[in-house]
């Protein structure tokens, strides 16, 4: 069996809000952190570029902020998928259709890409593995899951299984927002500091506007309502505390 490395994660980082918060989290429990963020035909691809300047400082940030103990910046890299948008017809790749605003009650909404979640954490794996890297993050949610089966732990658990056996691992996928929603999210974030960073330097917009967003598509209105309930909640810190959300101690 091989030894596995515990002082380094790579963080599956999209430069929207849950992939940056997961970022500084990684960044306060490893020494190094390994950034890979993809291009899939998306057709908000101005989160690439938001990306690679958010990895660019996160460490510079994380020192600042009393998170990263290693010290180390983030090695950020960008992997071409592009196949993945000829795969399937979805609205956050095929400029021709129009986006799902609710959930459908027979399936997924069409900004469901088929594949995306399962292609990412594979190929960070196999990515991962020749770096000699086992801790993969990836900010997938079982709570804010939008209608998204690639984001139950189900899935990353019956993955993180397929992947150890299919390359003879011991890879563990960590999950830092699985069971908390877009509000605790938020809290986490203010806890590690960089709450205002993730609010006017990421993009989650479907509509590719960054910050605060278009307001309108599923992902803004799921983001904005996250935000208004911490804000609301914490006018400061303490009733939001009250909560006893476990989570929250990121």
């Amino acid at each position: 069996m091989k030894p596995m490395n515990k002082e380094t994660a790579l963080v599956v980082f999209s430069g929207g809000q849950d992939s940056t918060t997961c970022l500084f989290w990684a960044l306060k429990h490893f020494q190094k952190v390994v950034a890979l963020t993809f291009v899939y035909g998306q057709k908000h691809v101005l989160e690439v570029e938001m990306a690679e300047q958010i990895a660019a400082e996160a460490g510079e940030i994380a020192r600042q902020n009393g998170l990263n103990e290693g010290g180390g910046d983030v090695e950020w890299h960008k992997m071409d998928v592009s196949f993945i948008s000829q795969l399937s017809h979805n609205s956050l790749t095929d400029t021709t259709m129009i986006m799902d605003q609710e959930k459908p009650a027979d399936g997924p909404p069409n900004t469901f890409v088929p594949g995306r979640n399962l292609f990412f954490i594979s190929v960070a794996a196999v990515f991962a593995r020749e770096r000699g890297i086992n801790h993969l993050v990836t900010g997938v949610s079982q709570t804010d899951y939008s209608g998204y089966p690639d984001c139950r732990d189900a899935f990353i658990k019956a993955l993180n299984v397929s992947l150890n056996l299919g390359m003879d691992e011991q890879f563990v996928i960590h999950t830092p927002l699985m069971w908390i929603d877009k509000a605790q999210t938020w809290a986490k974030a203010d806890r590690l500091k960089v709450l205002d960073l993730i609010r006017y330097r990421t993009l989650t917009c479907y509509n590719g506007i960054p910050g605060d967003g278009c307001g309108e598509c599923p992902a803004c209105k799921l983001r904005n309502a996250g935000l208004r309930e911490y804000l609301t909640l914490t006018d400061g810190r303490e009733k939001f505390t009250r909560r006893k959300i476990q989570t929250l101690k990121s």
